[in-house]
């Protein structure tokens, strides 16, 4: 049984990450439109959502990865998988300091206030979708690969054990 929910975890951090990138790309569509002046229903509802998004759902994608995928990796060692876990982890503090900044800018925009300074919204846009683009780039490439065949390794031990 825990075999299978730690193969079901990972299913929901891949679906996590495809989450992810869709709404960064939603976010970057939205910075697009607010350049041009838009000020349209349209923009509020999506900085609604994309600030749910990350204020709720991608809080509980790291905290999940901190909890679940990052301490056996630390346990390597390879000194580049735990750089790069360390890396990783560092990441997710200068994710949450991005979107500190970034969010209350969101809820403006999707309340309909008319605070928000343009350039500093652009800037904290870019900062957080580079940020996370390069994050989930390197899980993807490197930390899930391993933590799945690590997965994999336990597995099939297990299964000789059992056998035998």
């Amino acid at each position: 049984m825990k075999a299978e929910l730690q193969t079901d975890r990972f299913k929901a951090l891949d679906a996590c990450h495809q989450q992810i990138h869709e709404h960064l790309a939603v976010l970057a569509d939205l910075l697009d439109r607010l350049e041009t002046g838009s000020d349209s229903v349209y923009c509020r509802q999506k900085a609604k959502t994309i600030e749910t998004y990350f204020s709720e759902t991608a809080r509980e994608h790291h905290a999940e990865e901190e909890c679940s995928v990052f301490p056996n990796l630390l346990l390597s060692d390879n000194p580049e998988l735990l750089q790069a876990v360390q890396t990783l982890k560092q990441d997710h503090g200068w994710i949450e300091q991005n979107w500190l900044e970034l969010a209350p800018m969101l809820r403006a925009i999707a309340q309909g206030e008319d605070w928000v300074d343009m350039a500093e919204l652009k800037h904290s846009i870019e900062v957080f979708l580079n940020l996370c683009h390069d994050h989930i780039t390197l899980e993807e490439t490197l930390i899930y690969p391993q933590a799945k065949a690590r997965l994999a390794e336990e597995l099939a031990s297990r299964a000789n054990r059992l056998a035998q």
